[in-house]
């Protein structure tokens, strides 16, 4: 990728589908990440870093679906200095309209000798090699040392300028464990620009952990070092504590552009959809106090700001809530709304929604604004996500009864509806209702699934909110999420559970069959020429 015209405009590279879904207990399918893919795009993001293809047949898939699915951003795949890996990545994103190779070699002592096991000289010839693989296939390509900041600056510049002599289009340095203090990463950009110039004539990016709290705050100080692509995710998740918060990033420079003069081309109006979104599909909560997208960030408290904000919003508020898109509680369908009126609440909000979809939503709109005396844009998101998501085959909860008492222990029975369309029934007692409904579920589909994590939300405020549950269990070995909405808990949970389930069993099928293929193809002997 060359240069944007403008020195000033930031280049906004999201890793929340890579980086962010390493974070422990998020289990996304390929169409989740293909409907978030969407949304950063809507968001307009510069490069959607889509997965890490080599991985896995299902990131595979997932990178590959979004290269061939989502229009305007780069598409990136990640890869390691191996072949195997940048061949993965290529054939991952060979269908993009504008396709990127991210490929990477620790440059720190301390990886070199403890992770990778082997010596300067061999990363140096290893990151030329990959560059070089990967410049047969396309143009774009991106080159990281990882944990650059612990590493000897003068080696990662060494390396830094082979990749760029083999071609490499953006260079990116990585403070892969949140170590640096931005006074610190300052100097380190300034000592890399003066070993090696050529640095000046490709885009430079910065990628920050949060393990400290510094990530977004050694992300701005890359900026005004002379970078001029962030890597960042929505909500800040990623590895350990997280990543540098897009959100952040972007609202920091719309707000203060006047003074430092950078910009993004983000579409600020779309950042509070995009957060639900991902928060919806991870099973990540925002916490109440984020910055920009926490349900406390544009609320006041205090009489005296809220005294201020009554008189002059200005008083307390350093940005409009409507900037970011925090707009979405406004009423806009009632009970009797029909097909069309749907059709349109669900353009304006940027979804299509025709055919058998849509008339899957109006029946779903029916039910809750039976139970709803006004139906939001934030309840229409929730509903959409709940319910028009081409999914693999799955089970689905066709009824449930509980017996709940403070006598003795719930008791629930369920009826779910298997991928074959077989009716299964089940029953159990639990610790409550919600684990003996979810007892039930494994007791008619003969699993024995764990509950790892389960969440609770309200998606608006009121006695007649949505509710909104996310999922995480485990099926030997493998994790699924699953997410449910419904004006009743119970209803949401057992929902919610069914999803994680299937997401779970199909992720195991897919495993075991990787590893019989890789089995089989152990047991066959080698013909060798005479």
């Amino acid at each position: 990728m060359t240069k944007p015209d403008d020195p000033n405009q930031v280049l906004i590279f999201d890793t929340t589908l890579r980086d962010g879904e390493q974070s422990p207990g998020i289990s996304l399918n390929t169409q989740e990440k293909l409907e978030i893919a969407q949304q950063l795009a809507r968001l307009g993001v510069d490069v959607i870093e889509a997965g890490f293809p080599i991985t896995s047949p299902g990131d595979f898939e997932a990178v590959q679906a979004i290269a061939q699915g989502v229009e305007g951003p780069i598409v990136a795949g990640l890869a390691r200095t191996h072949v195997a890996d940048i061949d993965a990545a290529w054939n991952a994103v060979k269908d993009a309209e504008r396709p990127r190779i991210h490929t990477f070699i620790s440059t720190s002592d301390i990886h070199i000798r403890h992770q990778l096991q082997t010596t300067r000289e061999d990363v140096q010839g290893q990151a030329r090699a990959a560059v070089a693989h990967a410049k047969q296939y396309l143009d774009d390509v991106e080159f990281s040392p990882m944990d650059a900041t612990r590493a000897d600056v003068e080696f990662t510049a060494e390396v830094c300028q082979i990749a760029l002599d083999e071609g490499a289009t953006t260079i990116n340095i990585p403070d892969t464990v949140g170590y640096t203090m931005p006074h610190e990463f300052t100097a380190y950009l300034e000592q890399l620009y003066a070993f090696v110039p050529d640095l000046h004539d490709i885009i430079l990016s910065v990628h920050c952990h949060d393990d400290l709290g510094l990530a977004v705050a050694n992300s701005f100080a890359g900026l005004l070092a002379g970078a001029r692509q962030v890597e960042c995710a929505v909500n800040g998740i990623g590895e350990r504590a997280g990543n540098a918060s897009l959100e952040e990033i972007v609202m920091l420079l719309h707000t203060r552009r006047g003074d430092v003069g950078l910009y993004t081309a983000a579409n600020t109006k779309e950042i509070a959809r995009t957060s639900r979104l991902v928060s919806r599909l991870t099973g990540y909560p925002v916490q109440p106090n984020k910055a920009v997208v926490g349900r406390n960030a544009f609320a006041h408290e205090s009489g005296i700001h809220q005294d201020g904000v009554l008189k002059e919003r200005t008083t307390y508020e350093i940005m409009d809530a409507t900037t970011v898109g925090l707009d979405a509680n406004s009423i806009v369908l009632g009970k009797h709304s029909g097909r069309h009126a749907l059709q349109q609440a669900l353009a304006d909000l940027g979804l299509e929604v025709s055919g058998q979809a849509l008339n899957t939503a109006f029946k779903r709109f029916k039910e809750i604004a039976d139970k709803k005396k006004h139906v939001t844009a934030m309840d229409l998101e929730a509903l959409l996500t709940d319910e028009l998501r081409e999914e693999i085959p799955t089970y689905q909860l066709e009824w449930f009864d509980v017996e709940a008492s403070s006598r003795r222990p719930p008791h629930a029975r369920v009826g779910v509806r298997a991928p074959d369309g077989e009716e299964l029934t089940g029953s159990f007692t639990g610790d409550g209702p919600v684990d003996a409904i979810f007892r039930a579920i494994n007791a008619a589909t003969g699993t024995d699934a764990r509950l790892r994590e389960f969440r609770v939300d309200a998606v608006t405020g009121g006695q007649d909110a949505l509710g909104e549950t996310s999922v995480v269990l485990e099926v030997r070995g493998v994790t699924g999420s699953g997410q449910g909405v419904s004006t009743d808990i119970l209803e949401a949970a057992g929902r919610a559970y069914v999803r994680a389930l299937s997401g779970a069993l199909h992720r195991r099928s897919v495993a075991d069959e990787a590893e019989a293929a890789t089995a089989d193809a152990a047991a066959v002997e080698p013909v060798r020429a005479p």
